[in-house]
């Protein structure tokens, strides 16, 4: 099975690093004309130069703080005043870690900007496009949190499984249109979010960063953490015709990590 996207645009939110950066990278190996979204440009003009061009795509970035949502949403709107795209990665930088009682009524107001209203708002714009082509694929990277919470993570825990169920009844919404809704539950990876949530659990436990890893590693039956490159191929799956019959759905990629069966 070879995965052909060409002709088609993407908006990968998150794309001058990790998982976003990895997204991008396969979707432009595979044709896709990319616009690559984050707050740090020169991350973007580095992640830019990395872009796959062989199909003769011109790769373009856009420049805004997802922790801002008044000037992000000027920022989406204008995009999408000039622009269309067929495929949209909806994906940000998860809220600062902590548990129920260590966060505030303006911290969840916070988060829910961050992971929810980021990801309807800027859907809602590349939806009429999506419906007058028929043909559109949203993926949201979400996370196993969804499924099963940790308590230091109440936040992302909270605001992700409200964007997961959103997406369900979106994906029902516009099924008969083409469009299709997925959301990724994401496992432990190599990125700079976990090494950051490795750092925070070795300094609580007083442990080193290295027994923190280890633990990480050990509870995934695979016994290692995933690679963002991986993510990228699971999405290029998504964003492609060999998938318009998969839509609403919870998938799962943590290296078996997670105990539930739904």
């Amino acid at each position: 099975m070879e995965i052909k996207l060409l002709g088609k645009k993407a908006l990968v939110g998150g794309s001058s690093s990790g998982i976003g950066k990895a997204i991008a990278l396969q979707l432009a190996k595979c044709g896709v004309e990319v616009t690559l979204m984050s707050r740090t440009e020169d991350r973007l003009k580095d992640t830019l130069l990395e872009l796959d061009t062989s199909y003769g795509q011109n790769h373009g970035y856009l420049v805004t703080d997802f922790n801002n949502y008044p000037a992000h949403k000027k920022v989406i709107t204008n995009f999408f005043a000039h622009h269309t795209v067929d495929i949209l990665i909806n994906n940000t930088n998860g809220p600062a870690a902590g548990d129920v009682q260590s966060k505030q009524e303006a911290d969840y107001q916070q988060a829910f900007e961050l992971l929810f209203q980021n990801a309807v708002y800027t859907t809602t714009l590349a939806l009429p496009h999506m419906r007058e082509q028929g043909f559109g694929r949203i993926i949201n990277v979400s996370s196993m949190t969804v499924k099963e919470p940790q308590d230091n993570l109440v936040l992302s825990n909270t605001m992700r499984t409200a964007l997961v169920s959103w997406g369900k009844s979106l994906s029902n919404a516009v099924a008969k249109d083409g469009i299709t809704v997925n959301s990724v539950m994401t496992g432990y990876f190599e990125t700079g979010r976990l090494t950051s949530l490795m750092n925070m659990q070795a300094e609580s436990e007083g442990i080193s960063f290295e027994q923190a890893r280890q633990q990480k590693r050990n509870a995934v039956p695979i016994r290692r953490l995933g690679e963002p490159k991986e993510y990228g191929y699971l999405v290029a799956f998504l964003a492609s015709e060999y998938a318009s019959f998969l839509t609403g759905a919870s998938i799962p990629l943590d290296g078996g990590i997670a105990k539930t069966l739904f």
